[in-house]
């Protein structure tokens, strides 16, 4: 079980981590910033087809720091919880995971997405994530469901999420602006009931 310093439903500390033996999750930080500019820098044409277009100021400081303050500000209101990814040896900077639009009530859910950087694509890094992020969303953050959206052109990321046990659910049209364009999106979900105790296994 992944170690998790964050109460979602009772007082809040002012900083979330989730680690094992290989990998922390946590908070972005200012003293990142070198860090994440030089890695999104280096993928910039790697991840520019599966992302938001970026801004003329999207690698500057400036930004960078307004990403920050932004994503403490969601995360003390409960909106979202913005993740970067590090390999422990070295606190190498790999990429980030998203817990976005976190609903209570009667939906009990959340969205993810997630980037890697291009040196690190393919390793087995981001199912690693997975494996630390699936059990603290249903177990400490008490969610019932998960969902995620792939371009269809993904099979990466396609993969990926069947591999860590999402279902396919359903395509959805013109369904978010990716890189300038309305791109249809295939939805895929993983339930609280799908899991064993939130537990996910390499199923090859």
């Amino acid at each position: 079980m992944p170690k998790s310093v964050f109460r979602f439903l009772s007082r809040q500390p002012d900083w979330v981590e989730l680690e094992n033996e290989h990998y922390v999750l946590r908070l972005p930080r200012y003293q990142d910033f070198n860090q994440w500019h030089k890695l999104r820098a280096a993928s910039r044409q790697f991840l520019e087809p599966w992302e938001p277009t970026w801004r003329r100021d999207e690698l500057t400081e400036g930004s960078y720091r307004a990403r920050v303050i932004r994503g403490k500000q969601e995360y003390a209101s409960g909106q979202a919880i913005p993740l970067l990814l590090f390999h422990k040896q070295g606190m190498t900077l790999l990429g980030g995971i998203t817990i976005g639009y976190i609903r209570r009530g009667a939906a009990q859910s959340c969205m993810i997405g997630y980037w890697m950087g291009e040196a690190y694509a393919g390793q087995g890094h981001m199912f690693a994530a997975l494996q630390l992020v699936i059990p603290y969303i249903f177990a400490g953050l008490e969610l019932h469901r998960i969902e995620a959206a792939c371009i269809p052109d993904n099979a990466r990321s396609i993969r990926l999420l069947e591999k860590a046990g999402f279902q396919r659910e359903g395509y959805l049209r013109g369904y978010l602006k990716i890189n300038g364009h309305w791109h249809d999106h295939v939805m895929f979900s993983l339930l609280a009931t799908d899991t064993d105790k939130g537990r996910i296994t390499d199923s090859r």
